[in-house]
């Protein structure tokens, strides 16, 4: 694993992202932690299982998903941002939308998570250097709306790599530092179950960013699409094996639903190295 830092975490070992969708709406767990006390009482759940940060969002970005008013999304998440931050929490802010960041920042919000990479708001590439915040750039092709609609790319691991190249450009042409950025090559958004695979096989080209990396394929649709067609609370072994893959090639942030199991499954995963490495070395 990297010795560099990430939101004062030290990324010498797997660091786990664990999700609060303050949304009816989403995928997986949409109005799950819709009302207030349900957000907080996950995310506490989720920090005495080990997660190491919190990402709070009030916009689904399934595919299809209709966009939500900015008033609306403030409403939603910016109570549970202020909430989690009170317990001692690192709270990533999932949004595309810079009032968002900027409300969910005074609450108390310390990472910016962005599906659009600081692409979709003009005032939001200029409110994370201001911020001072470290940033999370994820490739989507589209949006949420039209993604999955007709996406097309020549080589997708390298299109990804190039959109993801250019996106960190403009950031550091603005002021942010590349060490402030991770990457995140946008499993299930706006591909397909081939193009995905492609992705997450292809996983350790995009260390050559020159950034942290973070997978999120936690009970995503392309497990089912591979399996037998599970609901998305059905997919937690094949979120667990997709999380473990990525880790192997050095990824050093996993973004999970299940955060209980994630850890067990990375402490393992870490035990077992360890020993290898131990054994090679002696």
């Amino acid at each position: 694993m990297s010795s560099v830092t990430f939101a004062g975490l030290s990324l010498e070992k797997p660091r786990i992202f664990g999700i609060i969708n303050v949304t009816p709406d989403s995928f997986s767990d949409g109005g799950d932690a819709l009302v207030l006390e349900d957000a907080l009482r996950c995310g506490k759940a989720m920090l005495d299982a080990g997660a190491d940060i919190l990402d709070v969002g009030g916009e689904s970005t399934r595919p299809g998903a209709a966009p939500v008013g900015i008033e609306d999304e403030i409403a939603r998440a910016v109570p549970v941002v202020r909430g989690l931050s009170d317990l001692g929490a690192k709270v990533s802010i999932d949004t595309g939308h810079a009032p968002v960041m900027e409300a969910a920042i005074e609450a108390g919000a310390t990472i910016i998570n962005d599906v659009t990479a600081l692409s979709h708001d003009p005032d939001s590439l200029d409110l994370a250097v201001a911020s001072g915040l470290p940033v999370i750039l994820m490739h989507m092709q589209g949006s949420p709306e039209t993604m999955q609609q007709a996406p097309t790319y020549d080589h997708v691991a390298l299109d990804v790599f190039d959109y993801l190249e250019a996106r960190i450009e403009a950031c550091e042409a603005a002021g942010i530092r590349r060490d402030r950025l991770i990457v995140d090559p946008g499993i299930g958004i706006g591909t397909s179950r081939e193009r995905d695979l492609h992705i997450v096989r292809a996983v350790g080209l995009y260390h050559a960013l020159g950034c942290p990396l973070l997978i999120g394929l936690s009970r995503k649709y392309f497990i089912a699409r591979l399996s037998a067609g599970e609901a998305a609370e059905a997919r937690l072994p094949g979120s667990l094996a997709g999380a473990l893959h990525a880790i192997s090639q050095g990824v050093q942030i996993v973004r999970v639903h299940d955060v209980r199991e994630t850890v067990q499954a990375v402490k393992i995963w870490q035990a077992i190295e360890s020993q290898m490495m131990a054994m090679d070395s002696s």
